[in-house]
């Protein structure tokens, strides 16, 4: 995980991303890389340039609520980006209590009631910590259920199970970025980002891009190595007993072949022995 410096990392990773044509400016052909120069982001932010290389390198820290609302337009971040880039940026306010680790015994059975749906318990470093029998049927494939993003990542299952792999692997990075800055220097997350960054260079290339999106809800297709395709509704909702934790629940269209295939899961998992 960046120290140090975090504010100028984000920026620098930003500007990498964002091409002349998206800003509205020419391109010369001469350059290095294809993101914006730091010239380009002073013009667009309406600073001088010495101001903004001062701001990359650290050696200025306290930009204005004005600065950053500029450089944030310039850099064309959206709402989540923006918001960490001002958590960056600006004084840092009191910290919220840190993530807890361990689903609470009332939120398990909740899951158990769920027998109509997948549904699990995930932690701010995406581990798994309470799943009904549908979400463990749902994943059956994969060699252990344990955290989302290291069976993303270096589970060989993965790239079958998840339709759209390179859609789901960088939400998920995007995603764990955006609880990196809500629980800075937590000890979890820095152990999965540190794990997955010596033994993938997907995960590698993707943290690198320092995208920071939370995933609060999206449309999935899966396809199960028992029952086949499932085009899944996902959902995240946070336990706001229990900070970093959210309950993740995939449904299907009422109706649709996968709602059936829904049917067919629990049969499933109604058959495994106990």
């Amino acid at each position: 995980m960046e120290r140090g410096n975090e504010l100028g990392d984000y920026l620098r990773a930003r500007r990498d991303a964002v091409t002349p044509a998206a800003a509205g400016l020419p391109d010369d052909g001469a350059r290095r890389v294809p993101g914006l120069r730091r010239d380009e982001v002073a013009l667009l932010a309406g600073v001088s340039t010495d101001y903004y290389v001062r701001l990359e390198q650290g050696r200025e820290r306290h930009p204005s609520d004005q600065v950053l609302h500029a450089i944030a337009r310039a850099l064309h971040l959206d709402e989540a980006a923006a918001a960490h880039l001002f958590r960056l940026g600006l004084p840092t306010p009191p910290s919220e209590p840190g993530p807890v680790a361990q689903a609470r015994p009332e939120l398990v059975r909740l899951l158990d009631r769920l027998h109509d749906v997948p549904a699990l318990v995930v932690g701010s470093a995406q581990d798994v910590l309470a799943a009904n029998a549908l979400a463990e049927q749902l994943y059956e494939g994969f060699a252990q259920f344990d955290n989302l993003l290291r069976m993303i990542f270096l589970d060989p299952c993965a790239r079958e199970f998840y339709a759209a792999w390179d859609t789901v692997a960088g939400t998920a990075v995007n995603n764990l970025r955006a609880s990196a800055a809500r629980f800075p220097g937590d000890a979890r997350i820095e152990a999965v980002v540190g794990q997955l960054s010596v033994r993938s260079p997907a995960f590698a290339t993707l943290w690198a891009r320092y995208e920071v999106r939370p995933r609060t809800h999206e449309d999935k297709h899966f396809r199960h190595p028992r029952v086949g395709d499932l085009h899944l509704h996902y959902e995240a909702l946070a336990v706001t007993s229990a900070p970093g934790q959210h309950v993740s629940v995939y449904s299907a269209e009422p109706g649709s072949p996968s709602e059936d295939g829904l049917i067919l899961l629990r049969r499933l998992a109604e058959a495994r022995p106990s």
